[in-house]
């Protein structure tokens, strides 16, 4: 039979009350009593009830950490950094799949079913409206590659991606490329709509350059694959921002079964850096997202919020850089 709090209070010669308070954040307990209690429960191999201390305190310390796009790889490192982050913090970490859920109203329903302390959406397609509905109800949350705002409704950490729409078309233009693409990911993204938004506006102010865009069905190896090869089908663009690094990658298989050689023939350069575009058997190009600031920041957030739920939302914007590899032309 599993050891009990009263087994602990039986061998350490004291109350279950004081073995209760010895395990509970913030509670009064002399150094002597802790000590006995502490000794006695090592002896037992006893480990208290998180679930039942939350009834004790009011916190279960868990952190809804939800997102909908489970088919790009970028999220296995994201959510390996989010669940490390969080849990060398004593948080708990509670995963939630909103692939198929377009109401948000639901979402809220799911997570306050799980009594959680605090929110993190960690989605860059999921619209403001996720992040705000938990807000609304009085749910502290970050929306984690959210969409940059100066006065934003609820806490925002990522990146401003209308500036590396910027950054990309620049790169493009600096390698001599005269006829250049967009590729992004779903049109209904925000993060898609936003890097088209910067990229346009900074290939406007050179009107020799030819541009055309297009989106994929979503942001996965497949859809920037399929992509790819519909373009190749008419008259390519001599260069791509593919708007996120797994779409490039697709995209870069399509180069592949065409013959073509990225770099020499068509160039592409991708957004987030994940570890597969570091592989030498890929070198993408890419535009470099520092997610793992982005990911400390916003359990930063996240702790400052359980201390203070009505502190006031804020925008923690990071800036990006170009990752030379080899899917672009040289610079002149």
């Amino acid at each position: 039979m599993s050891v009990t709090l009263k087994d602990v209070a039986a061998l350490a010669g004291v109350s279950r009350s004081a073995v209760s308070r010895t395990f509970t954040e913030g509670a009064s307990v002399s150094a002597k009593t802790r000590s006995k209690v502490e000794k006695a429960a090592q002896t037992l191999g006893y480990s208290p009830n998180a679930l039942a201390s939350s009834l004790t305190t009011g916190r279960t310390k868990l952190i809804g950490l939800i997102s909908n796009n489970f088919h790009n790889p970028i999220f296995l490192e994201v959510f390996d950094q989010f669940t490390r982050a969080l849990q060398e913090r004593g948080l708990r970490p509670l995963i939630v799949n909103l692939t198929d859920e377009t109401e948000p109203a639901n979402s809220v329903r799911m997570l306050r079913q799980y009594s959680v302390d605090a929110v993190i959406v960690a989605s860059s397609t999921l619209p403001p409206s996720f992040a705000k509905a938990f807000h609304d109800a009085g749910v502290p949350v970050v929306h984690t590659f959210g969409r940059s705002a100066t006065s934003p409704e609820v806490h925002v950490v990522g990146i401003d991606n209308v500036e590396s729409g910027r950054m990309a078309a620049r790169e493009l233009l600096a390698r001599g490329y005269k006829r250049i693409g967009y590729l992004g990911g779903p049109k209904d993204a925000t993060s898609a709509r936003d890097r088209y938004r910067g990229f346009m506006e900074e290939v406007e102010k050179h009107p020799s350059i030819a541009v055309s865009y297009s989106f994929a069905d979503n942001y996965s190896f497949e859809a920037g694959r399929a992509e790819m090869l519909r373009l190749l089908q008419g008259t390519p663009a001599e260069g791509y921002f593919c708007g996120d690094d797994i779409l490039s990658i697709g995209a870069l298989s399509a180069l592949s079964d065409h013959g073509l050689k990225p770099g020499i023939d068509i160039g592409i350069i991708g957004l987030n850096d994940m570890e597969m575009s570091r592989w030498e058997s890929v070198a993408l190009t890419t535009i470099h997202q520092p997610i793992k600031q982005i990911i400390t920041s916003s359990v930063d957030l996240v702790e400052e919020m359980l201390k203070d739920p009505k502190r006031y939302p804020e925008a923690r914007i990071f800036p990006c850089r170009v990752i030379e590899r080899g899917t672009l032309r040289p610079r002149p």
